[in-house]
């Protein structure tokens, strides 16, 4: 039967579904977003604006909402990604750089074989060998680190040649300077001059290099020529440990003068001292010999001397330092001066720290040999009893010492600075002490007392022409031991033997106007002496037996002249241009030579000072 059409059930309005499709006649319209009206749009309206597409849209409830729901939390997914991110990122680095830093540090570096000349051989660490003679160095360690240190070869000499000793201070700044720029990678303007106690922290001593395998052990140096040190303990049974610092004064200079290698060898001692350093005495090149000929042996520390090729002339702060006339500059220059002298005083009172210095090392150091002590004491006690006055003694006369200084030293003062002093300003200075010294009111019409009659002039002097000077003709000479003499104060009869020739003697050798240099460098020469006072030799030949005899009695009568004067003197007449006229000062003592007005220079108005150099 066919399908019949059921017309009873119907949909009424409101069953009706509206289809989503748009009447192409409807339009839905909505307010300007600026509140102008533009007219009517729809899908077959031309006008259509750009500005329409700029407008914000109709606000729709599926959209999330720009500010956050009250009591909803912000989604972190993302950031926490991120975190996890880096976190994973910075543990697969620190990894990386673990395990890159162990494998160079495990792996080996080049070493360079460094061979003595016994051919045992020895390794140091870096990537070049060592010069084959002294030098400071730069060397690396296994990590890459830069420092620097002082190198000197095995088969080297003790001491090494002065001119070495200042060569390498010279260049250890180059050295410390370039060490330092390579940390900050570029180049930075230094200090001219640091400071006397400046610490540079690249600097490696000799031992800890050693210790680090970054230069050869103590094994390599049994080839190094040295003697024995003074003041080292020889006689002990057990060796003692090696001293924790010291400080080695070697005697070599060119000067042959003995002042200033007196005034500097008293400095450094006071210097070891406040610096908490053992002290030893190298005397294998002095140019007056053997230095016990002259004083007895220093004073023995309770440790012994390190090995000579840790000995380095600088940086100061080296735990061995080596002093010379070579390096003087460095350890008793500016730096020095400026960081002792007493910045709050005037005049001589800025000197006293280095006075006080020279004088602990004058009372440690200044001890004669016996036989020349035993006369110096012998003559003291003499000139003091001239003074002596008869009766109770309570006022007794005064010993005015004066040291006149000739030869190759010319006066400070400019209008004497080509000739010398006159003698007279010397006598007219001691005859005013006479007088400052015994007041008015003790004096006779004559202007001598009883204790003024009994005071004495003592003499010490280079030129033998100034004892024999009618100024000078009341004073005594401070010592008769050992005189130096000019050639018209020599008699030179030539003996005859018993056949009636003649002996043969040696030239005499005179010391007319003073002691200078080339004459005592030419002293025991085979090819006699120089043409003229001016004219210097060859200071590099090793001195004969003969010369070293003479030598030794110009330094004795040189030494005992100032023992003298210094330990029998009330009060010195002197000119500080002259070595030995500071050493006067110091052997007085600081009381007696200023705080007592007992020192007094003839030589302008200059102070005391120490070392020259």
């Amino acid at each position: 039967m066919p399908p019949t059409l059921d017309l009873t059930k119907t949909y009424t309005h409101a069953d009706m579904i509206l289809s989503a499709r748009k009447s192409p006649r409807l339009s839905l319209r909505r307010p300007s977003p600026h509140g102008i009206e533009r007219g009517p749009l729809s899908s077959t309206s031309s006008r259509f604006s750009f500005h329409d597409l700029l407008a914000p849209p109709l606000p729709s409830p599926s959209l999330p909402a720009l500010v956050p729901r009250h009591g909803k939390p912000i989604p972190i997914r993302a950031q926490k990604k991120y975190i996890q991110g880096l976190v994973w990122i910075s543990g697969v680095i620190m990894i990386l750089y673990l395990g890159f830093s162990t494998k160079k540090l495990d792996r080996p570096m080049k070493a360079v074989g460094w061979a003595t000349h016994s051919g045992e051989e020895y390794e140091m660490v870096g990537e070049s060998e060592l010069p084959d003679f002294p030098t400071p160095v730069m060397v690396t360690d296994k990590r890459g680190r830069a420092k620097w240190t002082v190198s000197i070869p095995p088969d080297s000499d003790f001491p090494l040649e002065p001119k070495q000793y200042a060569d390498i201070c010279s260049q250890n700044m180059e050295v410390a300077t370039h060490v330092a720029d390579m940390y900050t990678r570029v180049h930075k303007e230094h200090a001219a001059h640091y400071g006397y106690y400046h610490v540079d922290k690249n600097f490696m001593d000799v031992a800890e290099a050693e210790a680090h395998g970054l230069l050869p052990g103590p094994k390599a140096r049994t080839s190094m020529k040295a003697s024995s040190l003074l003041g080292e303990n020889l006689d002990g049974l057990v060796e003692s440990d090696v001293c924790e610092k010291s400080m080695t004064f070697v005697l070599e200079t060119q000067d042959a003068g003995l002042g200033n290698t007196l005034l500097m060898l008293w400095t450094a001692y006071g210097l070891a001292k406040k610096e908490g350093r053992a002290f030893f005495l190298d005397d294998s090149r002095w140019a007056y010999g053997n230095y016990n000929k002259f004083f007895k042996s220093p004073p023995i520390p309770s440790c012994r001397p390190p090995p000579r090729h840790e000995m380095l002339p600088c940086p100061h702060h080296a735990r061995h330092l080596l002093v010379s006339a070579a390096t003087a500059g460095h350890v008793f220059g500016g730096g020095f001066n400026g960081y002792y002298e007493d910045a709050r005083k005037m005049e001589v009172y800025r000197q006293k720290p280095m006075f006080n210095f020279a004088r602990e090392g004058y009372e440690a150091l200044f001890q004669l040999a016996n036989e020349d002590e035993e006369y110096v004491d012998k003559r003291i006690a003499e000139m003091r009893g001239k003074t002596v006055t008869p009766g109770d003694g309570k006022i007794n006369g005064i010993v005015v010492g004066i040291h006149v200084r000739h030869g190759d030293r010319r006066p400070f003062e400019f209008q004497y600075k080509d000739s010398y002093i006159p003698l007279e300003k010397y006598v007219d200075t001691a005859k005013e002490i006479l007088r400052e010294t015994f007041n008015g009111s003790r004096l006779g019409n004559d202007g001598i007392t009883e204790a003024a009659s009994h005071s004495i002039m003592l003499l010490a002097s280079d030129d033998p022409d100034v004892y024999a000077s009618e100024e000078l003709s009341e004073a005594l000479p401070a010592q008769q031991q050992i005189r130096l003499a000019s050639n018209k104060h020599i008699s030179n009869p030539q003996p005859q033997g018993p056949t009636g020739m003649r002996n043969f003697v040696d030239e005499a050798v005179g010391w007319e106007g003073g002691f200078f240099a080339p004459m005592f460098w030419s002293l025991g020469r085979p090819n006699g002496l120089p043409p003229t006072a001016v004219t210097t030799p060859d200071v590099k030949v090793p001195p004969t037996d003969e010369a070293l005899r003479l030598r030794e009695l110009v330094g004795r009568a040189y030494l005992m002249d100032l023992a003298v004067l210094g330990q029998a003197s009330d009060k010195i007449v002197c000119t500080v241009s002259s070595a030995g006229c500071r050493i006067l000062a110091i052997m007085l003592g600081w009381d007696k030579s200023f705080d007592k007005a007992g020192f007094m220079n003839v030589d302008g108005t200059f102070d005391w000072r120490g070392i020259s150099w």
